[in-house]
């Protein structure tokens, strides 16, 4: 069995060529923080798209371990698995998931299938159709990729797509905090040497992304339409669930 433990829930409707995106990068307490780092369990980033070079085909991908160094070995977690939620009737249940774990350096990937269990606890679905690719590696020079029944998986590091100019939101937080009395004055913010710290306001025109050449680990699967079912449109999000 497989319990809950994080759902980054993108519930929107998917129609024909629409590019869904949800992004929440490490602040969930259970799963990592800016001081204790993020674990594979810490779904940064959902994706669901019509595929740009097959029009019958739709891609998703989660991100997991965002934020993460070029240098730093960052590896998918085999007591992690990511499932992938279908909604074709607005219920707000899944109708089909497709489920991606991990086992000797293998990414493991099932569905789309019906669930045999819905909710918050969630089963290894055996039924249907499975692809199975070799996990692509820091430094590795080709992407690994398989397909099987359609379905085209791939698994392993990324640049992570997150920007922000995080230093200058910093400020301009700082600045609100301070005229709202939520904050300390920094002295350090004293530029102009009067005692009064100064704060931006606005974001700056370039701005600089602080989080430039970061990587994250993706799992990139791309699913024929008809697999989804016969829905003009569905609901679409991800969880992470931990073995049990």
């Amino acid at each position: 069995m497989k319990k809950l433990i994080l759902g980054l829930a993108v519930m929107a409707l998917v129609t024909s060529g629409l590019y869904l995106i949800g992004a929440d990068h490490i602040d969930a307490p259970a799963v990592g923080s800016l001081t204790t780092g993020s674990t594979a369990a810490d779904i940064t980033d959902y994706f669901a798209f019509e595929s740009p070079a097959n029009s019958d085909n739709y891609v998703f991908v989660c991100n997991v371990l965002g934020l993460s160094a070029p240098g730093d070995d960052i590896t998918f977690d085999e007591d992690v698995m990511y499932e992938i939620n279908i909604d074709n009737n607005a219920d707000n249940v899944e109708d089909l998931v497709i489920q991606a774990n991990f086992k000797e350096g293998n990414v493991i990937v099932r569905g789309p299938v019906a669930p045999s269990a819905t909710g918050l606890s969630s089963t290894i679905e055996t039924s249907g159709n499975r692809v199975t690719a070799p996990i692509t590696r820091i430094g590795d020079n080709t992407p690994s990729t398989a397909t099987s029944g359609g379905v085209t998986v791939f698994a392993g590091p990324r640049d992570d797509p997150f920007f922000m100019d995080f230093f200058q939101f910093t400020d301009i937080v700082n600045g609100a905090g301070d005229f709202l009395g939520l904050d300390v004055p920094d002295p350090e913010d004293d530029d102009n040497m009067d005692g009064t710290p100064e704060y931006d306001t606005a974001f700056d025109m370039p701005g600089v992304d602080t989080f430039e050449d970061l990587n994250t680990l993706s799992v990139v699967i791309e699913v024929p339409k008809s697999s989804l079912g016969s829905s003009a449109q569905f609901s679409s999000w991800v969880e992470s669930l931990n073995k049990q």
